[in-house]
């Protein structure tokens, strides 16, 4: 089992998802001789786990089952254990596209607070060779699972954790998740001391609470035929900040955007279908007591309702081009 390689049956040492229902579901080490607790009974690894194919469904010892999925980024970020706060698919979905990452980027990642992820990238065109990503604040690692998938299997991902202990942890979950031959872990500030590399990067991601603090060291780790820079702020106060030292750095095209998530309701409805009267090419007799047949037939369609409550806000991001020198 990897993060970012399929595999067909379940072995000792995976780390499965194990899915009692779609707002319930938990991460399982799969150990020989080890036991899961759920609402639903035991789930024994030995017999109900190991050799079973990843989408399988499980009987647990109540008479209850569940399905035993493939880890994958999206379900590791809904599951994993929080350190810090994280980002979401949203965002991250976002992030992976503005900065053009794919197989063969380089990310570099630091956090210089007891704040959450923070990730700097950078992205060459798609006709350039093999790309460089730095990213700022390794955190809980929900950001850079889903980076390395994208990275892989050329990639690499050169991550900055401000946290000895977080860091410590990070590293510990990439060699479970076997993706540690994708990625490098340091322990230092992004802020004073930068990303580790120069020179390198082809796009930069920051999330950190002062990002324009860090713009000049992004600047430094990213290629001199330039690339993109992208930093993810909660407050507009920070977003100005930022704003300012990108274009005091000679960064280029900077702007901001808010991604907020409305998922519509899908529903069948029935419409009555019009009455327009008679039909005028019918001919009725004066005198016939036939009266006409009474339409009240409806016709069903498919619809969406938007749904009353939206999420609220996460942040901004903030993108910006490093033009080449």
């Amino acid at each position: 089992m990897s993060f970012v390689e399929y595999s067909d049956c379940i072995q000792d040492g995976d780390v499965a998802i194990v899915y009692l229902g779609h707002e319930s579901m938990t991460p399982v080490k799969v150990k020989r001789g080890a036991q899961t607790q759920t609402r639903y009974g035991v789930i024994r690894h030995s017999t109900d786990l190991i050799g079973q194919r990843y989408g399988s469904k499980v009987t647990c010892s109540k008479g209850g089952w569940v399905y035993v999925l493939h880890p994958t980024p999206e379900l590791w970020t809904v599951n994993l254990p929080h350190r810090t706060q994280i980002l979401y698919t949203t965002d991250i979905a976002t992030i992976t596209m503005m900065l053009e990452l794919k197989p063969g980027s380089v990310v570099c990642e630091s956090e210089p607070q007891l704040l959450k992820l923070h990730i700097i990238v950078s992205v060459s065109p798609v006709f350039i060779l093999p790309v460089c990503v730095c990213v700022s604040g390794t955190g809980s690692g929900s950001l850079s699972h889903a980076i390395l998938r994208t990275i892989a299997p050329t990639g690499h991902l050169h991550t900055v954790e401000f946290h000895q202990q977080r860091s410590e942890k990070v590293l510990e979950e990439f060699k479970e998740h076997r993706v540690d031959h994708l990625v490098t872990v340091r322990n230092q500030d992004a802020c004073k001391d930068g990303f580790g590399v120069t020179g390198v990067a082809d796009a930069v991601f920051l999330d950190i609470p002062s990002p324009w603090e860090a713009v000049k060291h992004a600047k430094a780790a990213m290629k001199k035929h330039g690339g993109r820079v992208c930093s993810f702020s909660p407050c507009i106060e920070q977003v100005q900040k930022t704003c300012e030292a990108f274009s005091d750095q000679g960064f280029e095209e900077i702007n901001s955007i808010e991604v907020l998530l409305r998922v519509h309701d899908v529903r069948t409805v029935y419409l009555p279908l019009p009455d327009f009267g008679p039909d005028p090419s019918v001919q009725i007799q004066p005198d016939s007591t036939i009266t006409p047949p009474q339409n009240h037939a409806s016709i069903a369609v498919k619809t969406t309702i938007p749904p009353r409550d939206v999420q609220g806000h996460t942040g901004y991001l903030t993108f910006a081009t490093k033009p080449r020198t």
